[in-house]
C-alpha cells in the first residue's frame, strides 16, 4: 500500500486527517512539534504513526508511489511538490496554484504523476460548485453564448455569535492584515475592474441560504479573471460579471474602518513591524474562545440574463457551524483535502499540475461525503423560489 505522507497538523488539519486515518490508509505524520500531531490523532486507530519533520528526514522517507500532503505554509508547497516528483510520488494542497507549481506541470505529466491544488474550501469546495453550476447550464435548453452572464463566488469565515467587531481569528490575524494591502481584479458590467485595496470594491451581497436570505457585505479577491477558463466559460460567452471574493458580516467595514486607514498608510520595514503589533493586539482582544463555535459561509451562483430579464439563475449555498468536534473550517478545508487523496491514490485524478476536479462523478461523491457530515449543500433555482 501507498503511503501518505501529511505533513502539518495546524488549526485546519485535524477532521480530514482524522477521516483519511479512519479509512485504514497508511499514514505517516510529520509535524516540527510532534505533541501536537499526537494531540490531533489521540484516540484514532490506524496505520499510523507521528514523525518529526524536516524536509531531509521527509525525504528519507518518501517511495515511488507514495503521496505527500502539505498542510505546510504556502511558501513549502513547490519545494514538497519537487521533492515527490524526485522520488516518484504525488503531491497533494489546498493552497491556490504558484507560478512555481504550474512550472511542474510538464515534469509531473512525463512521470505520470499528480500534483493537485486547490482542494480545501476557498479555492476547493467553491470550484466544484461552480463546475456543478456551469454544467449544469451548459447542457440545459435555455444556454446560450449570447446571454449576459452574471458569476458570483462569495465564501468567508465569520463569528457564529456575531460581535461588534464583526469578526474573530482563528490563528494569527497577520495573513489577514497582510491581504487587505493586496490588490483584486473581477469583471464588471463587462468591463476588467482593478481595486487596489478590498475596502475600494466593497458591496452588499444577499446570499440566498438554506435559513432563507441575509445580507452581507463583500469584496473581490485576487484575479478572478484566470477562473473563467478554469471554469469551461467558452471564450465567446457574454460574461457581464465575474468575480470570486470574499463575505464579511454586515457592518464589518464600518466596525474596520480605522484598521483600514492605518494600514493604507503602513510602508517599508516599520510598517511591517507595526502590521505585527497590530495582529498581536487584535490576536488578543478578538480571537476565538475555547469551544466557541465559527461558521463558514459559501455562495456560488450562476446568472443568464436575455434582454436584461432572467432565463437561467442557480445558486448553491453552504452555511456550516463548528462543534464538539471541531470548527466549520477546519472541517471544510480539511475533509476536501483527504478526499482529493483518495482520488489520486484511485488513479482517478489526471497526471499533471491541477484544481479541483470538474469531472461529474467526483464533484457528486464530494457532495455525498460532505452532506454525510452535516454540512448541507443547498441548490436554488432562484427562477422558481
Amino acid at each position: 500500500m501507498s503511503t501518505v505522507h501529511w505533513v502539518g497538523t495546524g488549526l485546519s488539519t485535524v477532521p480530514g486527517l482524522r477521516r483519511l486515518i479512519s479509512t485504514g490508509q497508511k499514514t505517516l505524520v510529520w509535524n516540527r512539534t510532534v505533541s501536537r500531531a499526537e494531540q490531533a490523532t489521540a484516540g484514532l486507530r490506524g496505520d499510523f504513526s507521528i514523525q518529526p519533520f524536516s524536509k531531509e528526514t521527509l525525504a528519507a522517507e518518501v517511495a515511488s508511489g507514495d503521496l505527500i500532503l502539505s498542510m505546510l505554509p504556502a511558501t513549502w508547497h513547490a519545494p514538497l511538490a519537487e521533492l515527490a516528483l524526485e522520488k516518484g510520488a504525488h503531491f497533494v494542497s489546498s493552497s491556490y496554484i504558484s507560478d512555481e507549481m504550474r512550472a511542474l506541470d510538464q515534469a509531473a505529466k512525463t512521470a505520470r504523476l499528480c500534483l493537485v491544488n486547490e482542494v480545501g474550501l476557498d479555492p476547493g469546495i467553491d470550484h466544484l460548485l461552480a463546475h456543478s453550476l456551469v454544467q449544469s447550464y451548459s447542457n440545459c435548453t435555455k444556454f446560450d453564448p449570447r446571454h449576459a452572464h452574471y458569476f458570483r463566488s462569495y465564501c468567508g469565515g465569520v463569528p457564529r455569535i456575531p460581535n461588534d467587531f464583526r469578526y474573530k481569528f482563528s490563528w494569527s490575524p497577520l495573513g489577514v492584515l497582510k491581504a487587505l494591502k493586496s490588490p483584486a481584479r473581477c469583471i464588471a458590467n463587462g468591463q476588467v475592474v482593478d481595486s487596489q485595496r478590498p475596502w475600494d470594491a466593497i458591496s452588499n451581497y444577499t446570499a440566498v441560504l438554506p435559513s432563507g436570505q441575509e445580507v452581507f457585505e463583500a469584496y473581490p479577491n485576487r484575479d478572478s479573471t484566470p477562473f473563467m477558463s478554469g471554469y469551461h466559460f467558452g471564450e465567446n460567452w457574454n460574461v457581464q460579471e465575474f468575480v470570486r471574493g470574499t463575505l464579511r458580516l454586515n457592518g464589518w467595514a464600518q466596525a474596520w474602518r480605522g484598521i483600514f486607514d492605518e494600514v493604507e498608510s503602513l510602508e517599508g520595514p516599520a510598517g511591517d513591524r507595526r502590521l505585527q503589533e497590530m495582529s498581536d493586539e487584535l490576536w488578543s482582544k478578538y480571537a476565538y474562545d475555547e469551544g466557541e463555535p465559527d461558521r463558514v459561509v459559501l455562495c456560488v451562483e450562476l446568472e443568464a440574463r436575455d434582454d436584461n430579464e432572467a432565463i437561467w439563475h442557480q445558486s448553491y449555498a453552504v452555511d456550516a457551524a463548528g462543534n464538539a468536534q471541531g470548527t466549520a473550517m477546519a472541517r471544510l478545508v480539511s475533509v476536501p483535502v483527504s478526499l482529493a487523496i483518495e482520488e489520486v491514490l484511485n488513479g482517478r485524478i489526471d497526471p499533471g499540475v491541477s484544481a479541483a476536479p470538474s469531472k461529474p462523478e467526483i464533484i457528486e461523491r464530494w457532495f455525498e461525503e460532505l452532506r454525510a457530515r452535516g454540512d448541507e449543500l443547498a441548490l436554488f433555482d432562484h427562477l422558481n423560489l
